[in-house]
């Protein structure tokens, strides 16, 4: 919202998301905003966290964590995340589009050798991490890690970790074991609860022109 200079201020994380986030809101942007005469602004060569003309539409460049925070409070209207970070963050929004990108999993990993009961959990999750723990009647110490996390298995720091895994690749290059998945994640689409009802006019057909990329996606 940003004191209302935009009429539509989306969010995006930087990394692995931001090439297919931009590019999926870009397809859906161009029928669903037509009539309106607006379109997603370009990523130019400057270092500018904020793209975009007052009266348009905005992007904002965020940390991927940050993402959840920025749509809940209404900084931003709208945006694309991983469902990890939605898991981890807690954060009350809406989340109307799975975008069928990115797909990971989120799992409990040890080492061979570690077969006692689990006492200290390392992770970058340490939120959700706890939540699960807690659901099942588990008691673990959780160690918030921001670096790699595959170490706290191979050193002995923590009898397991919770990570993000793409294809494994890396797990089994250090000799660990993917025990359990525990959530499957994908990017999303996430949109402020008030900014819907403020700005339906922009957000629906945009969502249901996600939705269309969303559904071919997953008969792909």
């Amino acid at each position: 919202m940003i004191r209302g200079k935009y009429a539509l201020t989306l969010a995006l994380p930087k990394g692995r998301n931001l090439k297919d986030g931009y590019a999926a809101l870009q397809r859906a942007a161009l029928e669903a905003w037509r009539a309106e005469g607006l379109e997603l602004p370009p990523f130019g060569a400057e270092r500018a966290l904020i793209h975009g003309e007052e009266g348009k539409i905005a992007i904002l460049e965020l940390r991927n964590a940050d993402v959840p925070l920025y749509v809940d409070l209404g900084i931003a209207d709208a945006g694309v995340v991983g469902k990890d970070v939605l898991l981890e963050s807690g954060r009350d929004v809406y989340e109307p589009v799975d975008l069928h990108t990115g797909h990971c999993r989120l799992s409990l990993i040890r080492h061979p050798d570690n077969t006692g009961p689990i006492r200290r959990v390392a992770t970058k999750y340490p939120n959700f991490t706890a939540r699960i723990f807690r659901e099942r009647g588990l008691v673990a110490d959780i160690i918030e890690l921001a670096g790699n996390v595959e170490l706290a298995a191979l050193t002995g720091l923590a009898d397991a970790i919770v990570d993000l895994v793409s294809t494994g690749a890396t797990i089994r290059a250090n000799g660990l074991v993917e025990v359990e998945v525990l959530a499957h994640s994908t990017t999303r689409f996430i949109v402020n609860r008030q900014a819907l009802k403020l700005k339906s006019d922009l957000l629906r057909p945009l969502i249901e022109g996600l939705r269309q990329q969303s559904r071919a996606l997953a008969q792909e």
